[in-house]
């Protein structure tokens, strides 16, 4: 009833959780959450803008706001999707000046 680990298991071990934890890492990256988000609220409010009627621009003072409000949004959820797929998440330990290795 030894409870001692080789030195090969330890580093399978080791293994096994450094890849879970940068799978969760990119997962989670705050980028893909705020991108996700204002890509479907733009999406929602671009329809809505489409669907205005003349008396909702009148209340704007003749401005579409939702269509602009829309599309802005949009563009910067695109911004922040292309960020994390140009820059993705560097997992701990691999980044510049690590000693992994």
């Amino acid at each position: 009833m030894s409870d001692s680990y080789s030195e090969k298991d330890v580093q399978r071990e080791v293994s096994e959780l450094e890849t879970k934890s940068t799978t969760a890492a990119r997962l989670f990256d705050i980028r893909r959450i705020i991108g996700g988000l204002f890509v479907i609220y733009g999406v929602i409010v671009t329809i809505a803008g489409f669907t205005a009627s003349d008396d909702d621009i009148d209340k704007a003072q003749g401005v579409n706001i939702n269509l602009w409000t829309g599309l802005g949004m949009l563009l910067l959820g695109l911004f922040f999707l292309a960020w994390l797929k140009l820059r993705p998440t560097v997992p701990p330990g691999e980044g510049p000046g690590s000693d992994a290795g």
